[in-house]
């Protein structure tokens, strides 16, 4: 696999959702509290980043007809999910309880293998708008867009060389492949894998 073979569509970044609510400045101080960015903005609007987040959040006044609160179920990816919840009860932020995914309906409690994506808690901004926060510490192959590439932990990484070393073990070989170019072979097949290139 080469990289002439990986064709990827032009950029389509989601930046910027924006989120209701019935008073702006206690909106922008709650969430200010939760330790995010505040971004220059022009007049009549609040831009808010997540700390290492590529998505903005955004108020204001006239910025939406949906009704304050209504917006539900907005996800913030953490890497320590025990982490996360405690310091956002050090804030004083109310949060709900843990409960996890992964079998026919949601059960309280951590997952019990902490396994990727399965373990949130709930926690809403003085308007209710609703948060889920979620443990991520693997991603799931071609959750990652075209561009840079990223792990998100040397877990993370050591799975997907993991897989690179397995696939790499069952590719058909030939004289024009030899062992001394598998760094860029699994270079390649990382960063197909994660922007869903097809890995090959």
């Amino acid at each position: 696999m080469t990289a002439e073979q990986v064709r990827f569509s032009p950029d389509e970044r989601l930046e910027v959702v924006t989120i209701p609510v019935s008073d702006v400045e206690r909106a922008k101080e709650f969430y200010l509290r939760l330790g995010w960015r505040l971004d220059r903005t022009p007049p009549a609007k609040v831009q808010v980043t997540p700390p290492g987040s590529a998505c903005s959040v955004q108020f204001g006044t006239g910025l939406t007809t949906a009704e304050p609160g209504s917006a539900q179920n907005m996800y913030l990816c953490v890497p320590d999910i025990v982490a996360e919840r405690n310091r956002l009860v050090e804030l004083g932020v109310e949060v709900g309880d843990y409960y996890h995914t992964g079998g026919p309906v949601p059960e309280p409690g951590l997952h019990p293998e902490r396994e990727s994506y399965r373990s949130h808690f709930p926690f809403r901004d003085p308007d209710g708008n609703a948060w889920l926060v979620q443990e991520v510490t693997s991603r799931l192959p071609g959750r990652i867009g075209p561009g840079p590439t990223a792990f998100t932990s040397a877990d993370d990484l050591a799975q997907a060389l993991r897989r690179a070393a397995a696939a790499h073990g069952q590719r058909p070989k030939s004289p024009d492949d030899p062992e001394s170019a598998w760094p860029e072979w699994y270079a390649a097949y990382l960063v197909a894998e994660q922007t869903g290139g097809g890995a090959s």
